[in-house]
């Protein structure tokens, strides 16, 4: 039985199509770093080969150097979050969100709809580059 160890996800849940987003560049990392095959095939016998050698190691790097760097603005230490208040409504046993002030915390909400925007881009992203390593899952052999 072959076991794949995804060593970009903690321990916990995560939603599958996070997961296999992290197995299937996982299965990349490991054909790259355990299988070395830039040190058993040649991949400057054609122009295809060296296309995709090239296609290769432009996605290892991504996924290992570039997505790693993403930062959001929700990251800044230096940014104020607006607290959770809660007050409980009269007559009920429950208890109802209190709105922050926006003016108060408008960095925050101005970093928020930034970070909505960066995820979106790199959703798109993601899937841009899994599509990519899909055409190029035939050579992904030793």
């Amino acid at each position: 039985m072959k076991l794949l160890k995804i060593q970009t996800l903690d321990k916990g849940w995560h939603d599958r199509d996070e997961i296999l987003l992290h197995a299937c560049f996982q299965v990349l990392v490991d054909f790259v770093e355990q299988e070395k095959p830039d040190q058993i095939l040649d991949w400057s016998h054609s122009d295809e080969s060296r296309r995709v050698w090239k296609e290769i190691m432009s996605l290892y790097r991504w996924w290992k150097e570039k997505r790693p760097a993403r930062t959001s603005p929700l990251d800044d230490k230096k940014l104020r979050h607006p607290p959770f208040r809660f007050k409980k409504i009269p007559g009920a046993d429950l208890s109802e969100l209190v709105e922050p002030d926006r003016r108060k915390y408008a960095a925050y909400y101005r970093a928020l709809k930034k970070d909505a925007a960066l995820e979106e881009k790199w959703l798109r992203e993601d899937q841009r580059n899994l599509q990519r390593l899909i055409e190029i899952r035939p050579h992904l052999w030793t």
